[in-house]
């Protein structure tokens, strides 16, 4: 347990360091995150009316509502692989040794929008899919879907860093994201949950810090103390959320980087890389 704890940390520290060496690395987490939220508002409206011509036209509605929802996935999921490619492909410029700036990110983004759509699209599909079958399976139905949703993600760790590097379309992308687990680590994935275990822990400190404060300020009936630090933990939990999403970014180019070419870089432990997979 602790070895896992101590990689883990690790894990943490060198993408922490690219992170340190280019800061600028988080403006796309930023704009991502601006961005889904723009599209979720933009769609509130037209899913919030799905739902009521499903109960003035029935099945007619009913579809609507999955046209709908859809549309809102494939745009969404744009908007996020758009800005993952930038960061990813920036993350990948520092990794061998160049100096990327945010330009760069966005430059290798808009050279691969055509795939990063076609790639919206198959997870738009899969995600209505997965979602229409949760919603008819029961219990064990949506046991199932949850396994084969997790099953999709492995698949399609790589994805990202491949369409960035490799000049291959959305379908090509995903053979070969499955291809490289394979390959590197074979077909069980038990680790690359380092940093989640690392930011979930601090999100459990946050919150254990974050409860007796607020009920101090309760007991006090201090309006403004109380605003203050209910806006100081959410700002908290916002950014740390943008950390751990450009981290996960940087280390995904990193796994990249050593299943593709054995190597990871200067910032890099290959052994930490290769020991958060580990065969069957």
């Amino acid at each position: 347990m602790f070895s896992k704890i101590s990689n883990s940390w690790q894990l943490v520290k060198a993408s922490a360091a690219v992170l340190a060496a280019d800061k600028e690395l988080m403006i796309f987490p930023i704009i991502s995150a601006i961005g889904t939220i723009i599209v979720t508002l933009t769609f509130a409206f037209p899913l919030i009316l799905s739902g009521f011509f499903e109960g003035v036209f029935g099945g007619l509605g009913q579809i609507v509502g999955f046209l709908v929802l859809f549309v809102f996935y494939v745009v969404q999921y744009f908007v996020i692989f758009f800005c993952n490619t930038a960061l990813v492909g920036a993350a990948l410029i520092r990794l061998n040794g160049g100096d990327p700036t945010v330009a760069d990110g966005f430059r290798i983004a808009l050279k691969h929008a055509p795939s990063i759509a076609g790639y919206a699209l198959i997870a738009a599909t899969v995600g209505i899919i997965l979602r229409w079958l949760s919603e008819r399976g029961g219990m064990i139905g949506r046991l199932v879907v949850s396994l084969i949703g997790f099953a999709w993600n492995i698949a399609t760790y790589l994805v990202v860093p491949v369409l960035v590097m490799e000049e291959v379309g959305p379908v090509e992308a995903i053979k070969r994201s499955a291809s490289l687990l394979r390959k590197t680590w074979g077909e069980q994935l038990v680790g690359n949950f380092g940093l989640g275990a690392v930011f979930g822990l601090v999100t459990v400190l946050l919150i254990l810090l974050m409860v007796p404060l607020i009920a101090a300020a309760v007991a006090l009936q201090n309006l403004i103390l109380i605003g203050l630090v209910v806006i100081t933990f959410v700002m908290a939990f916002i950014l740390l959320g943008l950390v751990n999403s450009a981290l996960s970014g940087i280390y995904a180019a990193a796994v990249y980087n050593y299943a593709a070419n054995g190597k990871t870089g200067d910032f890099f432990d290959p052994e930490i890389i290769k020991h958060a997979f580990r065969s069957k």
